[in-house]
């Protein structure tokens, strides 16, 4: 069980056939914790199975849509192998969810906070917000398979500059990159993404899986081998440089 530290609550929602879920950490920047990964995926699981859900839309509270994950759980005993065992039933749950998700990017989003929304189908975000994948700084690989799907979305060239890099990427880059489908007037992220979400749920569920699924077909098996890979990647450059986010 967490402790209240590490809690984490994922807010569930419904307007018509459109479920909404809300990251609600915000005195942490929504940064993930164990909880968080297994409530998000249990949030997740409960909009996949659910008759009366056609789609998925995933925002935040507060100031950020996340910060990724709380790096205080990776210095803690334990808090690495933790989020490990929390993060793998997330990444799987990601990789075939079987409806339309859309994200609404309402402020700063930051590792897995950014590499989250390349699984999403649609992404809209507000004009004041900021993507980072900061990997190489702090001494770690890319993740959540964002070393295939980034390319995919943005471009081989686009994809090494951000993740080798480690630079921002505001709004309209965003746009412009493909990395996310429009900006939306500061604080009507969500309200624009909600617009779009409308649209998709008024068409029959059937239809939406199948297209989705044809749309991403093969994806799923390429995730997971993409995330061994990456988890390996990870695992040897701790082992020469040190925990993330410190060089030794």
């Amino acid at each position: 069980m967490a402790t209240d530290d590490l809690a984490y609550d994922v807010q569930a929602a419904d307007d018509g056939n459109v479920r909404v879920l809300t990251l609600n950490r915000p005195h942490k920047l929504n940064a993930f914790t164990p909880d968080g990964y297994r409530v998000l995926r249990g949030r997740l699981d409960d909009a996949a199975s659910d008759p009366a859900v056609s789609v998925c839309v995933l925002t935040g509270a507060g100031r950020a849509f996340s910060s990724g994950v709380d790096l205080s759980v990776v210095s803690r005993d334990g808090g690495a192998s933790e989020l490990g065992a929390e993060f793998d039933p997330l990444m799987e749950r990601l990789a075939t969810f079987p409806k339309p998700l859309l994200a609404a990017v309402n402020g700063l989003a930051v590792g897995f906070g950014a590499t989250i929304l390349l699984h999403c189908d649609l992404v809209v975000i507000d004009e004041a917000a900021e993507v980072r994948m900061p990997f190489a700084r702090l001494g770690t690989t890319a993740e959540a398979a964002s070393s295939w799907l980034l390319p995919q979305r943005v471009g081989a060239q686009q994809a090494a500059w951000l993740v080798l890099s480690g630079a921002g990427l505001d709004a309209a880059s965003a746009v412009s990159l493909g990395f996310a489908l429009c900006t939306a007037p500061a604080g009507q992220a969500l309200a624009a993404t909600m617009e779009r979400a409308r649209t998709i749920a008024s068409h029959r569920l059937p239809a939406l899986v199948a297209n989705k699924a044809l749309l991403r077909h093969g994806w799923a098996e390429e995730i997971a081998a993409v995330w061994v890979r990456e988890k390996a990647a990870a695992q040897g450059l701790a082992a020469e440089i040190g925990p993330i986010g410190r060089l030794v």
